[in-house]
């Protein structure tokens, strides 16, 4: 008797999906239709059902098209999550309109960047963040429009609230707007690790596309009820939100994530799925009161956004009994691409960020000319290619030209693909390390210094060297339990762990790690501390 060989190959777990090539808002009219009567959204004393968030969806669009607001223009939305961010932006793509997230923490200079570079025609803003665009906007060429939100929102002057503008209009959904598959739905901008954030020009095909293949890996439910404080203003929280709604699921928002009020609507809820980053997962584990809290209801809790240190994630599941599951995408490609396997979690591999997204191919490229593909285990580039991959950058045809070559997305992240096809990303290729010639990637040593019992964060970067180029030096954060960790234990018990190179030169012991708003860390910061430290030892040297 023959055995039937084991298959292993991504496609045995992501089959090809179909996608209908509708505009992005009929998404929510699709939810709409089919379960009209299911809480939609819920934030603070406000609750929302399908049937209610496509009739204020549809009285938005018909106020934006009052307005002047055509087909292709941007609207920014500058505020944090809340109902009226969900309702803004199916309006905006309903009347063939370009959703342009914006970062509520900006201030003025990186508010007016982006409304200007942008050429936004309209901003949707936040009551308590209505003065900083206020003192830019006459700077501002094309920003005719802006539409506070939220309590006490100041109408007069030049401005129309959100209630004011909404009051008059139909329920009923405004004239169809010829919108092409390809269309640009979205422009989110770039994190900005380095330089200027750049535009990402998403198509309705991009975020539907996305949005289906999220729901499917993600194994969503329409009696699902999703726990959402990553921001929408982030690509990550922006396909939390269009998955949800989509698969007919239950939002509960949080403004910005808190460990008790988070534990406490999770309760009240009941909350079956826990989207995270990797510092939301360090502070709970870090978090004393975690055992007091029951989760058992939650399936499973995804991280994304950034690498998370796997004695992290183990961590948490011991903590809890929720098992940790990792996912991996970049804005540029809307953003998900792979997946651990949530149905199963004898298929889930703590270390890796899982399998090919339904329809993605990849391929792992050597780092030096991108031409020459690699094999399994092979460490490389990773390039994708699927229908969730972006149109380009905004207005910057030369960075296009080196992201997108024949179809393939090149990610700037470093990893490999192990032969079952689980993709294993090691850090991002400006962020190596070079050491005698050597690539180092820092999230590896800070994989490996999360497992001493006294580390609560962690983070590496490359400090120049005149003989090796650069060494790694670690920055750490103690546990309280730790308070007196020292520089010798801790290279003591790295060392020997990873190969000689890879070796720990150095450990500061910092409060906290500079980190955007995802969770990436920002070893820009860390190394320009480092290189002030070098100038001003220098300069009292003499």
């Amino acid at each position: 008797m023959t055995e039937t060989p084991r298959l292993s190959t991504p496609e045995f777990f992501r089959p090809s999906l179909e996608y209908p090539r509708i505009p992005y808002d009929r998404m929510l009219t699709h939810a709409a239709s089919r379960w009209p009567e299911n809480v939609a959204v819920v934030c603070g004393d406000v609750s929302l059902t399908y049937r209610e968030l496509e009739a204020l969806a549809n009285r938005f669009a018909h106020a934006l098209a009052r307005l002047g607001v055509k087909r292709g223009e941007r609207v920014c939305l500058f505020m944090t999550n809340c109902p009226e961010y969900i309702i803004a932006f199916y309006a905006i793509a309903r009347i063939g309109g370009v959703v342009s997230p914006m970062n509520p923490s900006y201030r003025e200079r990186e508010v007016e960047y982006q409304l200007d570079d942008s050429e936004a025609v309209a901003a949707v803003v936040q009551t308590e963040l209505l003065s900083i665009v206020e003192a830019v906007r006459g700077r501002l060429k094309h920003l005719r429009h802006v539409i506070p939100v939220g309590a006490g929102a100041p109408s007069g002057s030049g401005l129309r609230s959100f209630p004011a503008l909404i009051a008059p209009e139909p329920t009923t959904a405004p004239a169809a707007v010829d919108v092409g598959w390809d269309d640009i739905v979205a422009l989110p901008y770039s994190s900005g690790t380095t330089g200027f954030p750049k535009g990402v020009l998403l198509s309705h095909k991009n975020l539907v596309c996305n949005n289906i293949q999220m729901v499917a890996g993600g194994r969503f439910r329409e009696t699902d009820r999703l726990m959402i404080f990553l921001p929408f203003y982030h690509i990550y929280g922006a396909m939390l939100m269009g998955a949800s709604v989509y698969a007919g699921a239950t939002a509960v928002l949080m403004e910005r994530f808190e460990p008790s009020e988070c534990m406490r609507l999770i309760r009240k809820h009941q909350i079956t799925l826990f989207f995270v980053v990797p510092p939301v997962l360090v502070m709970l584990t870090a978090w004393p009161a975690l055992k007091d809290h029951d989760l058992r209801t939650v399936r499973f809790t995804m991280c994304g956004a950034a690498p998370l240190a796997p004695e992290v994630g183990r961590r948490f599941t011991e903590l809890t009994g929720v098992p940790v599951v990792q996912g991996y995408g970049l804005t540029e490609a809307s953003p998900l691409t792979h997946l651990n396997a949530v149905y199963d979690q004898s298929l889930n591999v703590p270390e890796s960020v899982g399998l090919l997204a339904h329809d993605t191919e990849q391929k792992v490229v050597d780092v030096e000319t991108g031409e020459r593909t690699l094999g399994p285990g092979e460490v490389g580039e990773i390039c994708i290619r699927g229908p969730q991959v972006m149109e380009g950058y905004w207005k910057a045809p030369e960075a296009t030209a080196a992201a997108l070559r024949d179809s393939w997305l090149y990610t700037g992240d470093i990893g490999y693909v192990d032969p079952r096809g689980y993709t294993f990303i090691q850090d991002r290729k400006k962020e190596m390390i070079k050491y005698k010639g050597f690539g180092i990637a820092p999230a590896e040593i800070e994989a490996l210094l999360f497992e001493h019992p006294g580390v609560a964060d962690a983070a590496v970067i490359g400090k120049p060297d005149p003989e090796a180029g650069e060494v790694p030096k670690a920055f750490v954060v103690r546990r309280p339990s730790h308070p007196r960790l020292t520089e010798a234990e801790l290279i003591a018990f790295a060392t020997g762990r990873l190969a000689n190179y890879k070796a720990v030169r150095e450990v500061e012991f910092v409060d906290a790690i500079p980190k955007t708003a995802s969770g990436k860390i920002l070893r820009r910061v860390l190394k320009q501390r480092e290189l002030e430290k070098v100038r001003q030892t220098t300069k009292a040297g003499g």
